[in-house]
């Protein structure tokens, strides 16, 4: 395994039609069923970087900006945009295409921490992330402020 990988590397897409067994009676797809699509999308970003298992560890910032319906195009982007010892920060963002219009509109986006693990279940290190553009390091660094506040929430709390 590359022990430096760029964010480009773990970058993937999954897309999805949104079914009527996904949605209420209004038709309007229920929210966990997009945020088990971002999951498995950041879980692949992030198992391809780290090339091994990982598993989810917290979600930040999930915000929703639209509805999302039935027959609707759900576009689930992803890629690491932090990584620390064992753990890495995928942003996740989701655009909707209503598939009788032309264009995609933003749905929602969160940031996934994923962790990876070893054949016995214990944290694995990852690769060193690259950082190529302005947009990756300034990513990185929000990643890193994100990262740093949970620890110290988590040892405050003792």
């Amino acid at each position: 395994m590359s022990s430096k990988k760029t964010s480009s590397e773990s970058q993937l897409v999954i897309s999805e039609v949104m079914m009527p067994s996904q949605a209420n009676v209004a038709g309007n797809i229920h929210g966990g069923e997009i945020m088990k699509l971002m999951d498995s999308t950041a879980y692949a970003a992030a198992r391809r970087y780290a090339r091994s298992n990982v598993v989810t560890a917290r979600v930040d910032e999930l915000e929703f900006h639209l509805p999302i319906f039935i027959g609707d195009l759900v576009i689930c982007t992803a890629q690491v945009v932090f990584a620390g010892k064992s753990s890495m920060e995928v942003a996740v963002n989701v655009e909707v295409e209503d598939l009788e219009c032309e264009g995609r509109k933003k749905a929602l986006s969160a940031y996934f921490t994923m962790v990876s693990l070893d054949k016995k279940a214990r944290p694995n290190m990852v690769p060193e992330l690259i950082l190529e553009t302005p947009e990756e390091e300034e990513a990185f660094g929000e990643g890193k402020r994100r990262y740093e506040e949970y620890k110290a929430r988590k040892k405050k709390k003792g």
